[in-house]
């Protein structure tokens, strides 16, 4: 699973994704890569001997071009990936762990304010609960991309912070192990990530993602925590609307007035009383419908797709006794990278407030969309799709 966190990682596909996937470097290319990192690593403290044991016998990865192109949670039809996503296996190994956990759990909401399924459902789906965190030299990995051309500047940085984990004895070179794009251990954190996040929730003096779940756990927590996670704030749920439900109105509104207007919790739950919900319909009116909020937003951070998020909210929300999303879902495949592009400079091209010029549709975003399928006699459901690209081209 993607994450820079998690974010970086899908970030880094999908910049190229419209892109003919670039080539491995040559083993001479690598060297004159690694060379350029001498002088910020000697800026930053790094010893010769850090510095050198890193790079130490490192090859190009010609594994890792390829890899660059795969970016499931864009591609698939949002029905599809919640599908292989929350399956009826992992919701119950999920809460066999969150009973397992129990203790550590409560004890790390109390510290940072984020509910221990919510950070089970982001472990299973970053790593099966740890059981696939990759087996990549991430240093190799990210040595591959930088020098090929892929993000530099990223993985410049990353590789940096890499060192920076090395040279103070937070892990051994021979742990540094991942994903093909750089996240390491159980929660897929990337080397600034962890020197920004990592916890030593045990107090061993280690901040030990790669082995130890209480302290991935907490780590996550604490990355959702700096991100501005609301504690007692859902992270949304499906709703149903009433007959003849206006959804050209106000996409966001305090949850009193959402009930106002004979919206209703799926679930048979009462509606917050305080907070603001935002109307999301994740692949358009004929979809299922859902309120979320912002800490629907929060955990896009960790991973800036919206399927993700979906994934782990129902997840989080499955292992707690809670029910599958019950409206069904259009089949239908979402828009590609380049007509969302498209679409967005096409919006910002009209005056209208456009927050992401590389294919990422935000929430913010789905506002500015629904103004767009007004204009054209669209329905208005903030969801991107080509009848609205063709729409806005005429």
């Amino acid at each position: 699973m993607a994450s820079g966190t998690a974010m970086a990682i899908l970030a880094a596909a999908s910049a190229s994704a419209a892109e003919p996937a670039p080539q491995p470097p040559s083993p001479a290319a690598l060297a004159a890569f690694v060379a350029t990192l001498k002088p910020a690593a000697d800026a930053r403290g790094i010893s010769p001997a850090t510095f050198d044991a890193a790079f130490a016998g490192v090859t190009p990865d010609p594994a890792v071009a390829a890899l660059t192109r795969r970016q499931a949670e864009l591609n698939k039809p949002t029905g599809a990936y919640l599908a292989a996503a929350v399956t009826a296996v992992r919701v119950a190994e999920g809460a066999s762990l969150l009973s397992r956990w129990h203790d550590d759990l409560a004890a790390i909401e109390r510290r940072f304010g984020v509910p221990g399924a919510v950070l089970v459902a982001i472990w299973g789906l970053e790593t099966n609960y740890g059981a696939a965190p990759g087996s990549k030299d991430v240093v190799r990995s990210m040595a591959t991309l930088g020098a090929m051309g892929f993000r530099p500047d990223l993985y410049r940085d990353e590789l940096l912070a890499a060192l920076d984990i090395l040279q103070r004895g937070e892990a051994p070179r021979d742990a540094l192990r991942g994903s093909w794009a750089g996240a390491m251990g159980q929660p897929q954190f990337m080397p600034s990530s962890f020197l920004k996040y990592a916890v030593d929730w045990r107090g061993d003096g280690r901040r030990d993602i790669w082995g130890d779940p209480p302290d991935a756990l907490a780590s996550i927590a604490d990355f959702l925590h700096e991100q501005g996670w609301t504690p007692g704030l859902p992270w949304g749920f499906e709703v149903r609307l009433p007959p003849g439900f206006d959804i050209g109105a106000a996409a966001r509104a305090p949850f009193p007035a959402w009930a106002a207007r004979g919206v209703a919790r799926v679930d048979g739950g009462v509606l917050p009383e305080d907070g603001t919900g935002i109307l999301y319909f994740p692949a358009g009116a004929p979809g299922p419908a859902f309120l979320v909020t912002t800490n629907f937003s929060v955990i896009k951070t960790y991973n800036s797709s919206d399927s993700y998020v979906l994934a782990v909210g129902t997840l989080a929300d499955r292992m707690d006794g809670g029910p599958a999303v019950s409206a069904a879902w259009p089949t239908a495949a979402p828009i590609g990278r380049d007509d969302r592009i498209a679409l967005q400079a096409r919006m910002a091209a009209l005056g209208l407030p456009v927050d992401d010029r590389t294919g990422r549709i935000s929430l913010m975003l789905r506002d500015a969309i629904r103004d767009a399928q007004k204009r054209v006699g669209l329905v208005p459901d903030g969801n991107p799709t080509a009848a609205l690209v063709r729409a806005l081209a005429r």
